[in-house]
């Protein structure tokens, strides 16, 4: 959008244009709020955005995808904005686990996994039955108790007494398993269940206990979902038409560097686009990006306490990651692909390993996104997004250099590294489950930790943002209100955890925050909504809201665009040796 549209004033400055971001301009959108969206990149979607070369698009940030269907927190606000949103359907192959002397399938029926090990493991039958139980009824938990989607800062009166007490019938299944966290940790407490090594080999990359069984606790659940057609952008694509058919605004290539303030009150956002420096004042600003670079680059430093400050510099975070896309010239099914995620680990090095950036030993994760969406790659030809868990300073910070403002300079050092690395994975993955790889490689890209820092801004590249634990919690790592009036997050700094649902959770109660004081009818509504005395067509139709129109269309694919082609004529490994993704 042209920046002569900038309107001097608006309701709400919102930063960023991630998942959270797009879902509180939704949410106050509808509400008849004015809104700006500021976001650096050029295009929407932060993490999700993904990017396009040829006929491919490149669908780089989902591992899993949960509660998109009915009765899911993202299923929910969805419902609330328009019936037009992007349509997701049940994941049936979940996670094909690959160790040096295992393979197993767990599918959305967990009971063939567990009866295959049990024949596997007769000895451990019994336990592997109470383990499989135990993961069910957390799944079970899952669907009866809902995952709140209200945040307590967004209650009212008997509201929080009721979130108290819903709270802790939540939490009651997880606390047996909450404390066993770390190598020690998660064997201790898989042997409560099983002893045999090589059934704990099956979980030797999981950081704590919870992770080994709530994947299977979803699968009982079955709330586990492939992307929409056209790939997980469709998410934030629509969230973009449906905020700017409703007359609100949203600039990209814009970069905000400072919050206004006023009588210590956060009343605006200063932001740069194309070299020239804006101004835009609100009511609110709903801040959805690093919650580091808010409190420690703009504002001034008295604005939020130190305490505070130190606290957020050793929350613990998700890791980063090594990223390969990989165009082929075959469907990824040849190749002995499905929908399923290719966990592939060792058990002979120890856990921290699997995450310490040497890719002989790291865990690596594989998906075929073209399969889970054939609209993403030209017909007989297909994609693969290659994982390895990874941090800002492995690789003496990927062998970048750094220009006089500490910024990373990626030279041909950094190139250099990226490639070995890359050919490495491409390795172990041709070995241990699809032969005759790279002999099908059109070309791929590498993102590094650098790459995911350089384009969302996120401390270190983390993926996710803080992950939920007893230290962060302790911490008060998550929260909405800031230390300065009138400045909310609103993004995965607002909630422990990531994902989808997640970043969507944290925009729709940013909003609600604002509602509060901006539109109480409006407040009031979702409150109802989401306490279920409101049903979705009556939320959508409430006189409260802004009526919309329902009338997203998605944009077809450059495969779509292209329809039937012939298969692209074998170039080897890479098209070119720099990237583009850097």
């Amino acid at each position: 959008m042209n920046p002569s549209y900038l309107q001097p004033e608006y309701d709400v400055v919102i930063i960023g244009a991630g998942m959270g971001g797009l879902t509180a301009a939704g949410i106050l959108s509808r509400a008849g709020l004015s809104v700006c969206v500021l976001e650096m990149a050029s295009k929407p979607g932060g993490y999700l955005a993904g990017f396009q070369r040829q006929q491919f698009r490149f669908d780089t940030a989902i591992h899993w995808l949960n509660q998109c269907l009915p009765g899911g927190l993202v299923h929910t606000v969805f419902e609330a904005l328009g019936t037009d949103y992007p349509k997701t359907a049940r994941q049936q192959r979940v996670k094909r686990i690959v160790g040096d002397a295992h393979d197993y399938l767990l599918t959305a029926n967990p009971d063939d996994l567990k009866a295959q090990l049990q024949r596997d493991f007769p000895h451990e039958a019994r336990g592997l039955g109470r383990f499989f139980d135990t993961a069910k009824q957390i799944g079970h938990h899952f669907n009866t108790q809902s995952i709140g989607l209200r945040a307590f800062e967004t209650l009212e009166g008997w509201e929080k007494v009721r979130y108290a007490w819903h709270g802790l019938r939540f939490i009651r299944p997880f606390l047996p398993h909450v404390f066993y966290s770390g190598d020690a940790g998660v064997k201790r407490g898989l042997r409560r269940y099983f002893k045999d090594e090589r059934l704990l080999g099956l979980f030797s990359s999981e950081p704590d206990m919870l992770s080994c069984l709530i994947p299977i606790g979803w699968c009982y659940a079955g709330d586990f979902q492939n992307p929409p057609a056209g790939g997980a952008q469709s998410f934030p694509e629509w969230l973009e038409h449906l905020v700017t058919s409703l007359g609100n605004h949203i600039f990209y290539h814009s970069r905000a560097h400072q919050i206004l303030l006023q009588d210590g009150r956060a009343c605006g956002v200063a932001f740069e686009r194309h070299g020239e420096q804006f101004q835009v004042r609100a009511r609110h600003v709903i801040a959805t990006g690093d919650v580091e670079t808010l409190y420690e680059k703009m504002l001034p430093p008295a604005a939020v306490p130190e305490d505070l400050k130190a606290r957020l510099r050793k929350a613990e975070l998700y890791s980063s990651s090594l990223t390969l896309s990989v165009a082929l010239d075959c469907d990824p099914a040849r190749l002995g692909f499905h929908e399923e995620m290719v966990q592939l680990t060792r058990q002979d090095v120890p856990r921290a390993a699997l995450s310490g950036g040497d890719p002989q030993q790291a865990e690596i994760l594989v998906m075929a996104p073209s399969l889970r969406n054939p609209s993403l790659a030209p017909t007989g030809q297909g994609t693969l997004a290659i994982f390895m868990p990874a941090w800002m300073h492995h690789h003496q910070n990927w062998r970048a250099g750094r220009d006089a403002q500490g910024g990373y300079v990626r030279g041909a050092a950094y190139t250099q590294l990226k490639t070995e690395l890359a050919e490495a994975l491409l390795q172990r993955v041709e070995a241990r489950v699809a032969p005759g790889l790279r002999q099908h490689i059109l070309f791929y890209d590498v993102a590094t930790p650098i790459t995911h820092y350089r384009y969302t801004g996120n401390k270190d590249g983390t993926m996710m943002g803080a992950r939920p634990g007893k230290e962060n919690s302790q911490a008060k790592i998550a929260h909405y209100r800031t230390p300065v009036p009138n400045l909310l997050l609103g993004g995965h700094w607002a909630e422990l955890g990531g994902g989808v649902p997640i970043a969507v959770k944290a925009g729709f109660n940013a909003a609600l925050l604002v509602l509060q004081k901006q539109n109480r009818a409006a407040f009031a509504a979702f409150a109802q909504y989401t306490g279920r005395q409101l049903d979705a067509p009556a939320i959508r139709q409430h006189p409260a809201l802004r009526p919309y129109a329902n009338d997203w269309q998605r944009q077809p694919t450059p495969a779509e665009i292209a329809g039937s082609v012939q298969t692209i004529g074998h170039r080897g490994p890479r098209a070119a040796d720099t990237p583009a993704v850097s």
